[in-house]
C-alpha cells in the first residue's frame, strides 16, 4: 500500500504524478472574486425521480434519448434500423439482433439511463441480464448485469468499469425492477498524431450510490485483455449491448458537458461512401473527397485537408478552419457546396 505524505503541498504534487489530475477545474481568472458583472449561470428546470410503475421527467436542458415511444434517436452499429423493439414503454433487446447505438455523437456528458433485466431467466453469473452502456460506440464499458444475489468476477458484476474497476459497492435491486445509472464520462483526448493527451474518466452512481468516483480508465475495456488506447474522435455514439438477453432500458436522457460544439452524427458507410469522389468548379478547378483516419471524409481543398464531421445527413463541418460542405444534387447531378467562412461555391462531381 502506498501512503501518501503529510504536507499538503507534497500530497498534491505526488497526486497528480502517480494519479493523474483527479480534478482539473480552477477558477476563472478572468473575473474577479464575487464579480458583480459576471453572468449568472442558466436557469434549469430539474427532472422529477422515477418510481418502479412510471419514468421520471428530464433536466429541462437534457436531450431525450428514449421516452418510451419511438427508436428515432437509435440504430444498428452500421446505422440502419435497428431490431430492439419496444414494449410497455420500455425498449427491449432482441438476443442476436446486435448493439444499438446513438444516431447522435458525444464526447464528455452526463447520462442517465434506467434498465431491468429478465424475471423468468434461470441462468446465473455473466449469463443473466447481460449488457452493457458503452462510451466511445464500443470502447468502453460500464458493465449491467443481474448482480443481486448473483456472483460473477467482480470486475463484471453490475457497474463494473468492464475489466478494469469493480463497484466499490454492489447496489443492485431484484430482477424486473427498474434501476438506474447515472454515468458522468470524460472523453479521452488525443493529439495530432493521435498520441494520448488525456485518459478517459467515469464516475458511476447506481441506483442513487456513488460506485465509481472519477476513475481512469487504462484503455478500452474488453473481455480478456487490456488494450492500449487507440486515437478517435472526441465525439462517438452512445451504444447499449446485445449479449443474448432481453434487457429492457427505459428513460434515457443526456446533458453534454462543458463547450460541446455543434451536434455531431455517426452516418452509415453507404452513405458516406456516396459522397467520395472528385469535384469540379465552374473553372475546372478540382477537389476531392476521400475516407481517412477514423473513416471520416477528408476534404482535400487546394493542397489543404479537412477531416469533415457530419452536423446532419448531409452537411458536414471542419473543425480547424470554418469549412462547410452540403452534398445535394444540383440540376440532377450529384454536387457539393463548399463555403469558407461565407458564401457557397458549387462544385459537380465528375467521378
Amino acid at each position: 500500500m502506498y501512503y501518501l505524505p503529510m504536507k499538503p503541498l507534497i500530497v498534491c504534487v505526488h497526486a497528480v504524478t502517480l494519479l493523474g489530475s483527479v480534478c482539473l477545474a480552477q477558477p476563472d481568472p478572468n473575473w474577479l472574486n464575487h464579480d458583480r458583472t459576471r453572468p449568472l449561470p442558466p436557469e434549469v428546470q430539474p427532472g422529477t425521480p422515477s418510481t418502479q410503475e412510471e419514468p421520471g421527467r428530464a433536466p429541462s436542458d437534457a436531450l431525450v434519448l428514449f421516452d418510451g415511444s419511438d427508436l428515432s434517436a437509435w440504430a444498428s452499429l452500421n446505422g440502419e434500423a435497428t431490431e430492439w423493439v419496444i414494449k410497455d414503454g420500455a425498449m427491449e433487446c432482441v438476443p442476436g439482433s446486435g448493439y444499438i447505438r446513438t444516431r447522435q455523437s458525444f464526447g464528455d456528458c452526463q447520462l442517465h439511463i434506467e434498465w431491468a433485466t429478465p424475471t423468468n431467466s434461470e441462468a446465473s453469473g455473466q449469463g443473466h441480464g447481460n449488457s452493457g452502456v458503452f462510451f466511445g460506440l464500443t470502447r468502453y464499458e460500464v458493465q449491467v448485469l443481474g448482480s443481486y444475489g448473483n456472483e460473477t468476477y467482480a470486475d463484471g458484476s453490475a457497474g463494473s468499469v468492464y475489466g478494469q474497476y469493480p463497484p466499490q459497492v454492489n447496489a443492485s435491486l431484484p430482477p424486473g425492477e427498474w434501476q438506474t445509472y447515472d454515468i458522468i464520462w470524460t472523453a479521452p483526448s488525443f493529439d495530432q498524431e493521435g498520441e494520448l493527451l488525456s485518459k478517459a474518466c467515469l464516475t458511476v452512481f447506481h441506483n442513487g450510490v456513488l460506485i465509481q468516483n472519477h476513475v481512469q480508465l487504462t484503455g478500452p475495456t474488453d473481455w480478456l485483455t487490456r488494450a492500449p488506447y487507440s486515437a478517435h474522435p472526441a465525439k462517438l455514439p452512445i451504444a447499449l449491448q446485445d449479449h443474448g438477453n432481453p434487457v429492457r432500458y427505459r428513460n434515457i436522457w443526456i446533458r453534454e458537458l462543458g463547450d460541446s460544439g455543434k451536434p455531431e452524427f455517426l452516418l452509415p458507410d453507404s452513405v458516406l461512401d456516396s459522397y467520395t469522389g472528385t469535384y469540379q468548379r465552374r473553372d475546372g478547378r478540382t477537389v476531392t473527397i476521400s475516407r481517412g483516419r477514423n473513416g471520416l471524409l477528408v476534404l482535400d481543398f487546394f493542397g489543404n485537408r479537412f477531416d469533415l464531421y457530419a452536423q446532419g445527413p448531409a452537411h458536414f463541418f471542419a473543425k480547424t478552419t470554418d469549412v462547410q460542405c452540403k452534398f445535394k444534387i444540383l440540376d440532377g447531378d450529384p454536387a457539393v457546396l463548399i463555403s469558407v467562412g461565407e458564401g457557397d461555391d458549387p462544385y459537380r462531381k465528375v467521378e
